[in-house]
This record gives C-alpha cells, sequence and structure tokens, in this order.
C-alpha cells in the first residue's frame, strides 16, 4: 500500500517511478484521475529517453474534447511492483496521470477530512 497526498483541489498524488527500457528509473508524482479509463498519461515531451516501445495510437475523448494518443508499452513501479503497462502519450498533458485501471488491481481509501489517502 502507498500513502498518498492531497494537492490542489484535493487532487489525490501518488509517487510512482518511471522505469526506462536500460532499467533505471525516474520517481515522480503522479495524479489519480477516475475521468480518464487507461493505466496512465504522460506529456509527449516527457516521453524521451525511456526507450520504451511504440505500439500503437488511439483517439479519446478528454476534457478538452478528442485529442489523439501514441501509445507506448511502458514499465512502471508502484508500491514496489513493477508493472508493464499501456502509456498514453499525448500533447497538453499538465500532470502525470494514472487512470481508473490501477482501481481493477488496486484498493483505493480516500477520507479528505481525516487526510486519509492509500492506494494498494
Amino acid at each position: 500500500m502507498i500513502n498518498g497526498i492531497f494537492g490542489v483541489e484535493d487532487a489525490l498524488l501518488f509517487e510512482i517511478e518511471l522505469i526506462a527500457s536500460d532499467g533505471s528509473g525516474l520517481e515522480i508524482e503522479s495524479m489519480l484521475d477516475t475521468g480518464f479509463s487507461a493505466w496512465l498519461a504522460i506529456n509527449d515531451q516527457d516521453i524521451n529517453g525511456f526507450g520504451w516501445l511504440k505500439i500503437g495510437k488511439k483517439d479519446m475523448t478528454t476534457a478538452q474534447g478528442t485529442s489523439s494518443f501514441d501509445i507506448y508499452l511502458g514499465k512502471i513501479k508502484l508500491d514496489g511492483q513493477e508493472y508493464t503497462i499501456p502509456v498514453h502519450v499525448g500533447k497538453n498533458l499538465t500532470e502525470v496521470l494514472l487512470g481508473r485501471q490501477w482501481l481493477q488491481i488496486k484498493e483505493l481509501v480516500v477520507s479528505i477530512s481525516k487526510q486519509i489517502l492509500t492506494l494498494g
């Protein structure tokens, strides 16, 4: 189980590690977005240097309208475990987003009043 923190306007923030194809890792802050239906989304400028394999392209409806995403096979570490997942890479993403697919395998506990935020 990992503990998160509440960000601006009570955003649900969690530390994850992006793992490059050479095995090196980069710890970053990500925001859990239950409106995002996939696993992970990052800005196209942030993909450089990871060496992830591009596996496709997909159009999705977002809050800004329809956007096109390149899909990469990426590796991340969450809660001490490594996962190989499809990563949506697009333009104008201001946050690294964890999507609600994580809720298929992880339990989310949120209590803003008690300042409890866990994913595990």
